[in-house]
């Protein structure tokens, strides 16, 4: 295999595999003892042993050759078991090896397989790679007449302990040689300085002490390709998409980011605007909740930021018109929390009418106080809702079904559901309703939108929950009008400054009143909306990364894509001006690129434009693709 430098010279590149847990996921002899051996008690810790002697081997604890012996005398194995072993380790093959097969079949005088294995075992597999038999080093079974197996030749050198150091030594390998492998024996081969580089290969199985001595760690072939810049099978490795994780998101999202390989950090609570500006500096996708602010200064420092989750419903702790500016795509869950943040306000509301919690601290003082004086039911109250969005339209159908008359405002013109009635004014909806709920959205413009006037608007005696943003209720002016009795009860979830995390002390002037229900912002904190939150946002993240579609971003012109196979997916961000497809268009139809499918949307300020193109690949075309005018952010995906 031959690749071009930056310099006019070339380089002759040879690329060595280990076979077992790394060209495979597994090592070929344990699945031929479970063929063997069946699933039998006996077979099981016949297993057991085979896999303890293979992994003191693989550590250097062990000497090759009676790691050998021991393993074959336990195994007991036929020739005849062999077609059924190499037709199961075929379908072992490693994920990342099966994805650059092109790669293996376009070098096959550069690229080799050293074992300790058997070459009767390899060969078979690795020939439909494009591999020659004759780069396969490897031992051999010796058998009896019967064609069981029962030793291996013994003159190999590669049965012998730095066996496979000394046989890529033998083979006098002209310029850069390269040894990929998990076990200790090939992290031999660069100690003894018989290669120039050294991967430790950890897609399918870790070894501490091979680990703690590489330089050079990877997670795939992918990444291996991409580091020493060899074209792969996809664009860039997943496990260098680093993903950073704030506010206790659910394990299900951490799940779903490390299934598909990228390299999740987590932090448990919220990060300053100074910490944060550090910490993503080498981050591509960030989850958060209500607690962290996205800043302008923090968005100036993330530079390789391509996502943004908020795992909520709103997006106001996010610059998303300097996320727009930068191409990046915001992504939120408006929906997944909807049911958990309208029980709850049901729940209180009850509990408030009630007075329930008025009475059950009495009962913790021994007093029973069994008087219906102020209980009173939900049934016939005028409920009125500020903010009529996904919240507040579902609350309203359930209010109705308990038999509440549902009044609304929203500044938007939404539809009313069941008999629910819009109010022209917000002043006439306070002073209607027996109970007011607010779901307003968390805009600067909303800022103490119920201050002291509002108050007064109000009616004597009315209920009062606010489950949106805590900046939207004037606190000082609550506190006065429960004090007064203006308002009778009040339920708060949300608050003008929350504790960064649960270490930290709430302090609030609401704290100590028995008509006043407070919760730590929980109207979203189920397991079913958490679970919910953690899978929805996280696959919208995930397919925008892979894929490009954009749909659910509450800033991106929004695409949904198909599938594309075969091809390279061009995507280029761009501002809102005139002219920019055509000059994409331009400069892929003079690199004779064959456009399979193109797709454009725009929004007053940005414009993204999807090219899928025949499988044509050229630094210098992405570099024009770059350098168009007006250019935010360009990537491909193959």
């Amino acid at each position: 295999m031959t690749t071009t430098t930056t310099t006019t010279t070339q380089t002759t590149r040879t690329l060595i595999f280990d076979f077992d847990s790394t060209f495979i996921q597994v090592e070929a002899l344990d699945v031929l003892c479970e063929i063997v051996h069946g699933n039998s008690n006996q077979g099981e810790a016949i297993l057991k042993q085979i896999q303890e002697i293979t992994n003191l081997g693989m550590e250097g604890k062990m000497s090759l050759k009676e790691s050998l012996q021991k393993r074959l005398d336990l195994l007991q194995a036929n020739r005849d078991n062999l077609e059924e072993l190499i037709k199961q380790l075929k379908l072992k093959i490693s994920s990342s090896v099966t994805r650059n097969a092109l790669f293996f079949k376009q070098n096959p005088e550069d690229i080799y397989i050293i074992s300790n294995g058997f070459k009767e075992i390899i060969v078979p597999i690795v020939q439909e790679f494009g591999i020659k038999p004759e780069n396969v080093l490897a031992n051999s079974f010796v058998f009896d007449n019967e064609g069981k197996i029962i030793s291996f030749d013994e003159t190999e050198e590669l049965c012998e302990n730095q066996g496979k150091a000394l046989k890529i030594k033998s083979l006098n390998l002209d310029g850069e040689v390269i040894m990929i492998g998990d076990g200790y024996t090939d992290y031999e081969t660069i100690q003894h300085g018989v290669v120039s580089k050294f991967y430790a290969f950890t897609e399918n199985v870790q070894r501490q002490v091979v680990l703690a001595l590489a330089e050079k760690v990877a997670p795939s072939l992918d990444e291996i390709l991409y580091d020493l810049s060899i074209k792969a099978s996809v664009s860039y490795p997943k496990n260098r998409i680093n993903v950073l994780l704030l506010e206790n998101i659910h394990p299900d999202a951490v799940a779903q980011f490390e299934r598909e390989g990228y390299n999740v950090t987590t932090v448990k609570g919220s990060l300053s605007e100074e910490e944060l500006c550090e910490k993503i500096k080498d981050v591509s996708i960030i989850g958060i909740r209500s607690k962290t602010e996205i800043t302008e200064k923090v968005l100036e420092n993330a530079n390789k930021l391509h996502a943004i989750g908020t795992f909520c419903i709103g997006t106001n702790q996010v610059n998303l018109k300097k996320c727009s500016e930068k191409g990046i795509a915001v992504f939120n869950a408006p929906y997944s929390n909807t049911r958990s943040v309208v029980e709850l306000a049901l729940g209180e509301m009850i509990m408030l009418m009630r007075s329930t919690f008025e009475k059950s601290t009495k009962m913790h003082k021994g007093i029973w106080d069994k008087s219906a004086n102020g209980s009173m039911e939900l049934r016939g109250k005028k409920l009125g809702l500020v903010g009529y969005g996904s919240i507040g339209s579902q609350l309203s159908v359930i209010a109705e079904a308990l038999g509440m008359q549902v009044y609304f405002y929203d500044v938007v013109d939404k539809l009313a559901l069941g008999n629910a009635k819009k109010c022209a004014s917000l002043k006439e909806l306070l002073a209607l309703s027996d109970v007011i709920s607010l779901h307003v959205d968390g805009r600067g413009v909303n800022q103490n939108l119920i201050d002291a006037e509002a108050f007064k608007s109000m009616k004597d005696g009315v209920i009062f929950l606010n489950l949106s943003r805590g900046h939207i209720v004037d606190i000082k002016a609550l506190v006065e009008n429960l004090d007064n009795g203006k308002i009778r009860g009040a339920a708060v979830d949300v608050f003008p400054y929350e504790p960064k995390n649960n270490d930290e002390p709430f302090v609030s002037e609401l704290c100590g009143r028995d008509n006043v229900i407070l919760t730590p912002h929980i109207g979203g904190s189920t397991e079913e909306a958490q679970h919910d939150i953690g899978n929805y946002v996280s696959r919208k993240i995930i397919q925008y990364i892979n894929t490009g579609t954009t749909f659910g971003s509450v800033n991106l012109p929004e695409i949904q894509l198909p599938e594309f196979q075969n091809a390279h997916r061009i995507m280029h961000i761009h501002e809102n001006v005139k002219g920019i497809l055509a000059q994409i268009n331009t400069i892929l139809s003079n690199a004779n690129c064959n456009i399979l499918g193109q797709y454009l949307k725009t929004n007053e300020q940005i414009g993204y434009v999807i090219t899928d193109v025949d499988s044509f690949y050229d630094p210098e075309l992405e570099k024009q693709l770059k350098e168009i005018p007006n250019t935010i952010r360009y990537r491909i995906l193959y």
